[in-house]
């Protein structure tokens, strides 16, 4: 054979090996994008149910390209079948309709009856969505006649599920949970999770209908539990928003708020996404078309050409910015430095300052609170006496005038206690950390009270008060009546003080009475010296008058009209001032208070319930430093029938409780020695039962855990109210005698 013969036979042979391998590399490779096309497809429809929707797009987007490139129809119809879905997840049911109409007549045309299932029930809920009712019941049997043909078993489930939102659309719940419940046994088998999720979502829209709202919560909480496992947002959002309307239903509106506003967070994060999806697809629509495939004119060398200037421009464009970049950050950086070298030294100058004057500060608030720990026993002590010896005089049978006398001296004592304790907090009134009370009072008799109280010195200069109360109001209101006292003295006490041979007008007037609260306005008027407007500016503020000479002339801490102002703050109300120099003053404020309604919880109604029978010689121990306290005391529980013995300090009432059988002890805590509570600690290693009570002039806001934990089994601040003394020590031996 010659050798030219076997040259051309070889290089034959080597062609056709070359165009066989070039074929079998074309079939791998088309192979390869169908595959691509097809995992495309998957991810989006997977995105779509977990609510990644800018995902969906990105891999519909990329299939949509493959298809085109390839001019594949059937891959080209399932992709604008998974667009339609997406269009259907969005809210955009006309692009949706648009696309699954385009992907129904390409697979009419291939007589692909398995894609047409997929489709027409697509087709079938984005008919439903728009209220076409009749179409979207035609396409739903379309796809259900198509699946039970060609036994599509993962299509049953979805279209039993499409069926069913097709019968709620159309009012019919029951009929949509027979749906329902017909699709959930092959939707399990599958372990189909979302459609699993998305049937419980809606057959508990179904239950809520039918007014079934127990098991919709059942059936709901089964969708919520599935969508949060398997990150479905767009279910966890429906889910949230049907607990709402269902505990809307319920009337527990408080958990149906709470509901809807983390429906609206799933909502305010899924529209965010949505909005740059839109902004995409609008963006892929100018780039993608049904009638456009990838240019196949540009060469290999212009497209290197291309990427050659492209990567030459690149170059020079970031060769200048690093040039300019690292410009300015050298300029910066030697700027920076002087100015932190500046900046750190200023810095460590004001910070040594600041330690100082936190030091200073921290030093003058401990010499606060240890001021005011001991100015306030020492002015609660000469109160007991006051208040005491005032209730002693009282039980003495007094004439007509001595009582009211003694009337006007208890409620003085009582008004300067609360003074005492609002001026020793006026700091927790100004961080309204005082709390108001709520308890029942005649307004009028407390009025009435304060002008008695105040009549010896608008008589001494020579004053007239004029009251005026409006008798609409109720007899018997709701509220702080101290705080009220403490207010209305200050007020009218300033005017009286202020005024000389002059009026003062005390009016209280109802605004409106509204159900069971009623709204009043209370003014104070004088005609005395009046306040300039350049003071009427500061004249709320703490320790502040009118000027120097009136301090001289007048006296005062210059505290009541601060107090005043911080206790209406505290009640939701403000003090208003109009004054001129030498024309007098006028104060007005409103309030609002609740009517009493019968509910009785102070001490006065429970002292009236005491059987006293239960005090009478019972053995008592009143351990108390000061005398007159001691016989105070003693003479209050004699008068009650009660034995007593008196104990000077702790060490001596450790010993008569050792020695002597007690029905109760009343402990002081300050004494010399050791302390009240040391003593009861003491006492309490040989004695656990017997009643033991605080009797003390201590301020308890923050230390009633210390007195109970120590032993004590209740507390009486002095000076104290009659009927709180007794209601108290009526409990301790009442329970003593239940215990024994």
């Amino acid at each position: 054979m010659p050798t030219r013969i076997k040259k051309f036979i070889i290089i034959f042979i080597l062609g056709c090996n070359f165009i066989a391998y070039s074929q079998i590399e074309d079939t791998k490779d088309s192979i390869q994008v169908k595959d691509s096309i097809e995992n495309y497809l998957i991810n989006a429809s997977e995105a779509i149910n977990t609510a990644r929707l800018s995902t969906a797009l990105y891999n519909i987007t990329q299939a949509r390209e493959l298809a085109l490139a390839n001019q594949d129809k059937t891959y080209r119809a399932k992709t604008n079948r998974v667009l339609a879905e997406l269009y259907l997840e969005l809210g955009d049911l006309k692009s949706a309709k648009e696309q699954i109409k385009k992907a129904i007549e390409i697979q009419n045309e291939q007589q692909n009856e398995i894609a047409l299932a997929n489709s027409y029930n697509v087709c079938g809920s984005i008919h439903t969505k728009l209220k076409e009712f009749t179409d979207a019941e035609k396409h739903l049997q379309l796809a259900s006649s198509l699946i039970k043909k060609n036994n599509l078993e993962t299509l049953e489930g979805p279209v039993k599920i499409n069926i069913g939102l097709l019968a709620l659309e159309m009012n019919q719940p029951e009929v949509a949970i027979k749906h329902f419940n017909n699709g959930l046994p092959k939707i399990e088998s599958l372990g189909q999770s979302y459609y699993k999720a998305k049937l419980y979502t809606n057959k508990a829209k179904a239950q809520m209908i039918l007014g079934s709202l127990d098991e919709a919560i059942a059936t709901n909480d089964l969708a919520m539990l599935i969508g949060t496992e398997m990150g479905y947002s767009e279910i966890q959002s429906e889910s949230f928003e049907l607990y709402s309307r269902i505990y809307e239903k319920k009337e527990d509106f408080k958990t149906s708020l709470t509901n809807l506003r983390s429906h609206q967070q799933f909502k305010d994060s899924l529209f965010n996404i949505n909005k740059e999806i839109i902004a995409q697809e609008a963006r892929a629509k100018l780039n993608i078309g049904d009638d456009k495939v990838k240019i196949e004119e540009l060469t290999e060398e212009n497209k290197q050409q291309q990427k050659s200037l492209k990567l030459g421009r690149l170059t020079t464009i970031l060769s200048i910015a690093l040039i300019t970049i690292l410009s300015l950050l050298t300029l910066s950086l030697y700027k920076n430095n002087n100015l932190r070298a500046r900046a750190n030294e200023l810095l460590q100058n004001k910070n040594t300052e600041l330690i100082l004057a936190k030091e200073n500060a921290e030093r003058a608030s401990e010499a606060k609170v240890q001021f005011l720990s001991t100015i306030t026993h020492e002015l609660r002590t000469p109160l007991y006496a006051v208040t005491g010896l005032t209730h002693l005089l009282l039980e003495e049978s007094p004439t007509p005038n001595q009582k009211e006398h003694l009337n006007s001296l208890k409620f003085s004592g009582e008004y300067l206690l609360s003074l005492i304790n609002n001026i020793l907090d006026l700091n927790k009134l100004e961080a309204n950390k005082v709390e108001i009370e709520n308890t029942s009072f005649n307004l009028q008799k407390r009025i009435n009270d304060v002008l008695i109280a105040l009549g010896k010195s608008a008589k001494d200069r020579n004053n007239k008060l004029h009251y005026e109360f409006d008798k609409s109001i109720p007899s018997k209101l709701k509220g702080d009546p101290l705080k009220i006292s403490q207010i209305l003295i200050n007020l009218i006490g300033n005017s009286i003080k202020f005024t000389q041979n002059g009026d003062i007008w005390i009016k209280v007037k109802m605004i409106n009475h509204i159900e069971n609260k009623v709204f009043l306005n209370f003014e104070i008027k004088d005609n005395g010296v009046g306040i300039s407007d350049k003071k009427q500016q500061s004249i709320f503020e703490n320790f502040t008058q009118g000027s120097v000479q009136i301090n001289r002339k007048f006296g005062g801490t210059g505290l009541g009209l601060s107090i005043v102002k911080n206790l209406l703050s505290l009640m939701d109300s403000e003090i208003k001032l109009e004054s001129e120099l030498g024309q007098g003053s006028r104060f007005h404020f409103d309030l609002k208070f609740d009517v009493f309604e019968d509910v009785v919880s102070n001490y006065q109604e429970e002292a009236k319930k005491i059987d006293y029978s239960v005090m009478i010689d019972k053995k008592v121990l009143v351990v108390e430093d000061n005398k007159i306290n001691q016989l105070i005391t003693r003479k209050i529980l004699e008068k009650n029938k009660m034995v007593c013995d008196v104990a000077d300090n702790g060490d001596i009432a450790i010993n008569k409780t050792k020695n002597n059988e007690f029905d109760l002890i009343l402990m002081d805590i300050h004494m010399p020695g050791i302390s009240g509570i040391e003593a009861t600690k003491q006492i309490r290693e040989f004695n656990t039962e017997i009643p033991i009570v605080a009797l003390t002039a201590v301020t308890l806001d923050d230390n009633l855990d210390e007195f109970y934990n120590n032993g004590f089994n209740d507390i009486i601040p002095k000076p104290y109210k009659t009927e709180e003394f007794f209601t108290k020590l009526h409990k301790a031996l009442s329970k003593k005698t239940i215990t024994s």
